[in-house]
């Protein structure tokens, strides 16, 4: 199997214009004139950008580039113009959508290395560590591709690996900035690592394999334990929940937990749990989905993904708060073993689920997860999960649902997507669509009827939390394909940004 491309990023005191590379990146704004950074290299080029701009074949928009060659007038030998759209715009989330675009094009030209500058007079509102990290981020998504399992092509061999240098000529200001690449180089690659576990097929990753992963991840890693709850445990700890979904599969279900614990862990603060929901593939079960796009249900396993990933970024980040990962993973999968509609389910909580729809499975692993969370005293728990088709509808793809029981803790996740990108909408989930989750004959039904399904969805989760605050982001339309992001076939690992920033910010 190919390895993924490497990527690096460092932050070095140097001059932009004077580096050598194969690409210096160079942002320009939309409709301002040129000045600072990108003036002095026009003066290089003899106005070539200034030539473009009066031409309008290139404006300055977001996601457009422009590609200029420099013929020995700078350090680098060509230069990518990256459009940054309205200067009063300018935040962090559109530098890392532009750094992953050149990122991006750098590797679709095959060059090894990108070198940037940001002036830092245009972003005035943004520190340059916060400036820097988003740098970071970008790069490694941008520079990301799945390549475990293509062939190269003898005659045009792929990039294998790209460096980014940030370049800083004040050297007063390469300590905050190292800072916040440091961050983002930790942030990126857990967010790669995410998409690598979700882009992987459903006969490579199965509920074992993931668990084979995430005990991997524990033993290399300090102040880190991974338990592992097989079939033959989870009906021991009477995980109905788990134990329905994945009976169809020859492939059996696996509850995951990791335990970050840091050495100077306060004693007083509960445990955080992150759960993730991963369906290593979603056939619907007995109420089979259709065939058209069958093949992208690997990427139900994306929150579990997520939560791994997580994980392995607070392993380099060390908060001071106990963190659970919990991650319940089965295959969905029609057989003559496998759970059908009409059955009565008894959950880890003891609660009872009359099953009306077998591809409503999703909801069936959190529910035990959620109270498994309970018992082991985590306060607050957040689950994360590609559960309804609903959220999809109601949202599309730029944002994730957030519900839950508590306003603090959604507040908090709402301040760390605000800093991550990584956008989030409030969404209710009260008792008036605990109503449509009642069953006749038992206590709860796992689907509520045609409307906001992803309200009665996040409702029913409700009933398994306790005292915890709790709060669910539905990912469903968020996680794969891009979302709209160019270049990112497959997973773009949502979540892993945002709840590690979150998590930190406990």
């Amino acid at each position: 199997m190919k390895k993924s491309i490497e990527t690096s990023v460092v932050c070095r005191k140097a001059d932009a214009l004077e580096i050598r590379a194969d690409v210096l990146f160079v942002g320009i704004f939309e409709k301002e004139p040129l000045d600072g950074l990108v003036q002095r290299v026009d003066r290089r080029l003899k106005g070539q950008i200034s030539r473009l701009l009066e031409l309008k074949d290139f404006k300055g928009k977001p996601q457009t580039t422009a590609l200029l060659y420099s013929r020995g007038q700078l350090g680098a030998e060509r230069v990518l113009l990256v459009g940054l759209g309205e200067k009063k715009k300018a935040d962090p989330d559109v530098l890392r959508k532009a750094a992953a675009l050149a990122a991006s094009t750098a590797v679709d030209l095959k060059v090894s290395s990108l070198a940037a500058a940001v002036d830092w007079s245009d972003w005035a509102d943004h520190t340059p560590q916060e400036l820097a990290q988003a740098f970071a981020e970008g790069i490694h998504f941008g520079a990301y591709r799945y390549i475990e399992y293509r062939s190269p092509e003898p005659s045009e061999p792929p990039v294998s690996s790209l460096q980014a240098v940030l370049a800083e000529p004040d050297e007063r200001r390469l300590r905050p900035l190292q800072q916040g690449m440091r961050i983002g180089d930790i942030l990126g690659k857990a967010q790669n690592y995410a998409r690598t576990i979700a882009n992987r097929p459903a006969n490579v990753m199965t509920p074992a394999a993931l668990a084979a992963e995430a005990q991997k991840l524990a033993r290399r890693t300090a102040g880190f334990r991974c338990t592992v709850l097989d079939e033959k445990k989870l009906a021991a700890e009477k995980m109905g929940g788990i134990l329905a979904v994945g009976k169809g599969s020859a492939n059996p279900p696996r509850l995951i937990v990791l335990r970050y614990s840091p050495p100077a862990a306060s004693s007083k603060a509960a445990p955080l749990a992150l759960i993730g929901k991963a369906i290593t593939f979603d056939s619907g079960g007995v109420s089979l989905k259709p065939s058209e796009g069958l093949h992208d249900m690997k990427f139900d396993k994306s929150g579990g993904a997520a939560v791994l990933a997580v994980m392995a970024a607070l392993a380099a980040l060390k908060p001071r708060r106990v963190v659970y990962g919990i991650i319940p993973a089965a295959e969905n999968l029609p057989s003559g073993t496998s759970y059908r509609p009409g059955d009565i389910v008894t959950t880890y909580s003891g609660r009872t689920v009359e099953i009306q729809n077998t591809d409503a499975e999703g909801r069936m692993l959190l529910c035990d997860a959620i109270a498994y969370a309970e018992k082991l005293g985590c306060n607050p728990i957040v689950d994360t999960a590609t559960l309804t088709g609903a959220c999809v509808v109601a949202l599309g793809t730029k944002r994730a649902g957030l519900m839950g029981n508590d306003s603090g803790l959604l507040e908090a996740i709402e301040k760390a997507s605000k800093k991550t990108g990584e956008r989030v909408w409030r969404l209710p989930c009260d008792d008036e669509y605990v109503e449509a989750m009642k069953s006749q004959i038992a206590d709860l039904k796992n689907v509520g009827g045609k409307w906001a399904g992803a309200c009665t969805a996040a409702a029913f989760l409700s009933q398994f939390v306790g005292k915890a605050r709790w709060a669910h982001l539905d990912i469903a339309g968020v996680g794969v394909w891009g979302a709209g992001e160019k270049d990112a076939p497959g997973s773009i690992g949502f979540g892993v940004r945002l709840l590690t920033t979150f998590a930190v910010s406990l």
